[in-house]
């Protein structure tokens, strides 16, 4: 387990853990975290890394451009860890970044690209995938999930003008669609048959776990006897899944890593929380019967 680190005066550390999962840092998009995810790469040390879908959003870069010099430093940062630290770097295609089908599957030294993953963790084995094939509009309806996109950074544009009036006036960040998502009747509808099909697909595949992303809501919880883990994004709530060495999986926020690792963190954008974390026992390790 990492060691936690606190007061004014202790030293920078890192974290140290055995798989880091990442997803959703859409690349390219005006509002992604580039600056705070790159931070969080940079200072964690792991055996493995796995980009877990929509790492790079070339939806908008089609459409409208926008890749700056906080995206490209993420990509060295990526490339830096498997160059200096000999981490292996695995990457699921999601649906933003679908132009990178026609290299499936792909696999060199210390890099595979892939669309489907078996993680063997101590405890029995989790399913990895981005969960874009279990959204109905993504996989039936392209042109209108494309649309959605469009509409989703339209929100996050206006949300910015928002909470710039908020800090004005001293209030805290607001997330609209963090709302939306929360308090809107088809999108809390949405979200549970989501990690409904998901869960089922695990038990399908006899894992003891499913590790997505796709839906922007960082999720780390029992449904039926399905661990089921989603590591969020990294453009409103900058989270992340960590294994550690012992074997137990974590949803990370953020702000929790600056505080674990001592260090001040980037810009001035607030992580969402992660409620009902569990702690997975060890024994009885194996697949589901």
């Amino acid at each position: 387990m990492s060691e936690e680190i606190a007061g004014p005066e202790a030293k920078k550390a890192k974290l140290s853990v055995k798989t880091l999962f990442i997803s959703d840092v859409h690349l390219g998009v005006p509002e992604c975290k580039s600056a705070q995810a790159s931070h969080f790469l940079r200072n964690t040390l792991c055996e493995k890394l796995v980009m877990n879908g929509d790492i790079i959003d070339a939806w908008h870069l089609r459409r409208s451009g926008g890749w700056n010099k906080g995206h490209t430093h993420f990509v060295r940062t990526v490339l830096r860890k498997m160059e200096k630290e000999g981490t292996q770097v695995l990457y699921l295609r999601g649906n933003h970044d679908d132009i990178l089908d026609r290299f499936l599957p792909l696999k060199l030294e210390n890099f595979h690209l892939t669309d489907e993953y078996i993680h063997q963790g101590r405890g029995g084995d989790y399913l990895v995938v981005h969960g874009d094939g279990f959204d109905a509009v993504t996989t039936r309806h392209p042109w209108m999930a494309k649309a959605g996109a469009i509409g989703y950074n339209l929100l996050l544009k206006v949300n910015r003008l928002y909470n710039g009036w908020r800090h004005w006036r001293g209030k805290e960040n607001f997330s609209l669609s963090r709302w939306v998502k929360l308090k809107v009747k088809s999108a809390v509808s949405f979200v549970g048959r989501y990690e409904e099909q998901l869960q089922q697909l695990a038990e399908w595949k006899k894992c003891r776990g499913i590790i997505c992303g796709h839906i922007h809501q960082p999720a780390n919880k029992m449904i039926g006897s399905v661990h089921y883990l989603n590591s969020g994004d990294w453009v409103e709530s900058m989270t992340a899944i960590l294994e550690h060495h012992d074997g137990h999986f974590e949803v990370i926020t953020y702000d929790d890593f600056c505080q674990r690792t001592n260090r001040q963190p980037k810009g001035d954008a607030v992580s969402s929380g992660v409620a009902d974390q569990v702690k997975m026992p060890l024994e009885n390790s194996g697949n589901m019967a």
